[in-house]
């Protein structure tokens, strides 16, 4: 449910979006002092709305409209009319303090972006990234920019200058990152701290240069203290040593996210961050020396199916418990996110179920058809013991994944056969 508090004075609108159907509302919402009406044109649909842009501080770059939204076959009453005299009032505030008793009505807030604003998914050929320009153009969104490692170095400042100052981007969808498992995390701690450094400083700081509306920049659940309290909160955080197996990335990850956190601080901007579990899905990196532990298995079982091999060997003991997310649905909530979120704390975004790498290898296996044996090489590391987001500050906001994992799995590995079963 949408929850909408009015200050006199000012930009005082703190907004709890909501989506999907509109609630029922039984009892009154009751507005104290000035009460925020974007200017603009007023239209009554069935309904009252009053539609605009915002230009103030917080709010300034959204394309807002309150709707009031009738339940149980209410009628737009007296309250419609004061609404529409509101939009106005000075700039788009009503003049004098108004008591509103609004009876059976419900106020929805919409942080929509236009289909045709400019939208800058950084990284747009990776895994996340790729899943979000899908999911914007699915959307509708035909502005939708991306440059390759070849159109556009990350690394060099000035380059990413340029860019900004050519293109204009009105949003910023931060998916670029080098990335890499427990190998080459070991291999390459400099590359992954340094790099990972340099591609968020440039895009973040270019972003705030060249005015950029919103910006959503994509963690890693990785950033979380080695023996953090399980399900993982927000607000753990740096309470406790990193995994050592990853702590270059993640060291890494945290600036990105203290970053933006300072531009919000300082500037204004209105840039958010989120922390997805681990993804899987088309895309993907099958490097069996720099991926991750889903796509890993993938490649390994099915190379093992080709070759009858006996068996197949898996690092560690298979204990750790792990969450998997689908890439798709990762999407799904960034663009929910860029529309309906807006505040300095990060957020998580996990599938709600987690699973022993014991019983995903052994689903991973049964899905491709591999008949041999599974060894487990115990000298190897297993990584962090457990790693379970709490996910309840974005499902309360309405969102909720829709792929469970025997299904990505399948379509993760279809996505392989296209792209590698030939080789």
């Amino acid at each position: 449910m949408g929850l909408i508090m009015a200050v006199a004075g000012g930009f005082g609108c703190r907004v709890q979006p909501h989506q999907g159907a509109v609630p029922f509302l039984s009892t009154p919402i009751i507005f104290l002092g000035d009460l925020l009406i974007p200017a603009g044109k007023a239209s009554e649909p069935g309904g009252a709305a009053a539609q605009g842009t915002h230009t103030g501080a917080a709010l300034r770059h959204y394309e807002c409209a309150w709707t009031v939204v009738p339940a149980g076959g209410a009628t737009e009453s007296g309250f419609a009319a004061r609404l529409r005299a509101g939009s106005n009032a000075r700039a788009g505030f009503f003049s004098n303090p108004v008591l509103f008793t609004v009876p059976r009505w419900f106020i929805a807030w919409s942080m929509g972006i236009a289909r045709d604003a400019r939208i800058y998914v950084a990284g747009h050929r990776g895994l996340a990234g790729s899943a979000i320009w899908r999911e914007l153009e699915r959307r509708g969104f035909t502005r939708v920019i991306g440059r390759s490692h070849a159109e556009l170095e990350l690394l060099d400042a000035a380059a990413v200058r340029e860019f900004y100052d050519r293109e204009r981007p009105q949003y910023v969808v931060i998916a670029a990152a080098k990335v890499g498992g427990i190998i080459a995390n070991r291999t390459y701690p400099a590359d992954f701290l340094f790099q990972n450094l340099q591609i968020q400083n440039n895009l973040i700081h270019g972003a705030r240069q060249a005015g950029v509306s919103k910006l959503l920049f994509l963690g890693s659940s990785c950033i979380y203290p080695r023996l953090a309290p399980q399900p993982m909160k927000e607000e753990d955080l740096l309470t406790g040593p990193l995994e050592p197996t990853n702590e270059w990335y993640a060291v890494a990850k945290i600036a990105g996210i203290k970053l933006c956190q300072a531009f919000r601080r300082q500037y204004g901007c209105d840039f958010i961050s989120v922390m997805p579990t681990n993804l899987y899905g088309p895309n993907d990196n099958y490097d069996l020396q720099n991926s991750h532990v889903l796509p890993a298995l993938i490649r390994k079982f099915h190379e093992a199916k080709i070759a009858r091999a006996p068996s197949v060997t898996c690092w560690g003991t298979g204990s750790p418990l792990r969450e998997f997310l689908y890439a798709d649905d990762l999407a799904r909530a960034c663009v929910f996110l860029l529309e309906n979120y807006s505040e300095e704390q990060f957020i998580n975004i996990g599938s709600g179920q987690e699973v022993s790498v014991r019983q995903l290898t052994e689903t991973v296996k049964r899905m491709i058809g591999f008949a041999g044996d599974i060894v487990w090489d115990t000298s190897k590391p297993d990584g962090m013991p457990r790693k379970y987001l709490d996910s309840s500050r974005l499902f309360a906001l309405g969102w909720r994944p829709e792929v469970d994992l025997e299904t990505g799995i399948r379509l993760a590995y279809e996505d392989f056969l296209k792209k590698f079963a030939s080789r």
